[in-house]
Parts: C-alpha cells; structure tokens; sequence
C-alpha cells in the first residue's frame, strides 16, 4: 500500500510559479513510476506529467512541456513537479499517483492522492 498527499498548490498570478510536492508513505515508493495528473472543472482527470522509479525517464503533456518539471527524490518518499510560466488554463485540481508500470494513462495507476488546487488568475 502506498499513501499520497499532494501539498504546494494555491491561487498565482498568469506567469507566475508553483512547486507541488507529493509525499510518499511505505517503503516501496522507490519501486513505483509516480504521475501527475489534473482536472479542471466540468472535464476528465489529464495527463500532466510521469517519472520513471529511478527518474532516468520522463514524459509531460504537450500542453505543459518546456514549463513544468517532474522530479523525485527517493531519500525523502517525495515527488515534485515544478511548475513555470502558469496560465489561466493550467487552473486545476492536481492529483500525484503511483503505480507499478509506467504510462501516461490513469489506469497505468494503482495508487493516488486527494488533489491539490492550483488557480491560476489572469
């Protein structure tokens, strides 16, 4: 079993930065591919982000690359994405997740966190 709770997240201007983190319970988290994923009102949970157990290998949306940055470190159970240049349509509910495979897909997941608020004004 793997418990996730996201934190970071909050109200920013357009252009602005966030840095969500999502802290990692059970001694396995090192084992597991971890992803971000959002949902904004009114649509489906989205990709957003996913890194490999070792955090050799990367994947972002298209829609977010060359501003948000996943990364881990196994020492402290926790996973990050930092997030750059925010806009007004980044604004959503933004859920961590792990699993034992890896993929851009939900139910490449096994396990996943409550969600953080990310609003991004414009």
């Amino acid at each position: 079993q793997v418990q996730l709770v996201e934190s970071g997240g909050g109200l920013v201007q357009a252009g602005g930065s966030l840095r969500l983190s999502c802290a990692a319970s059970g001694r396995t988290f090192s084992s597991y591919a971890m992803g971000w994923f959002r949902q904004a009102p009114g649509n489906e949970r989205k990709f957003v982000a996913a890194i490999s157990w070792s955090g050799r290998t990367t994947a972002y949306a298209d829609s977010v690359k060359g501003r948000f940055t996943i990364s881990r470190d196994n020492a402290k159970n926790t996973v990050y994405l930092q997030m750059n240049s925010l806009k007004p349509e980044d604004t959503a509910v933004y859920y961590c997740a792990a699993g034992a495979g890896w993929g851009t897909v939900e139910s490449g997941y096994d396990y996943w966190g409550q969600g953080t608020q990310v609003t991004v004004s414009s």
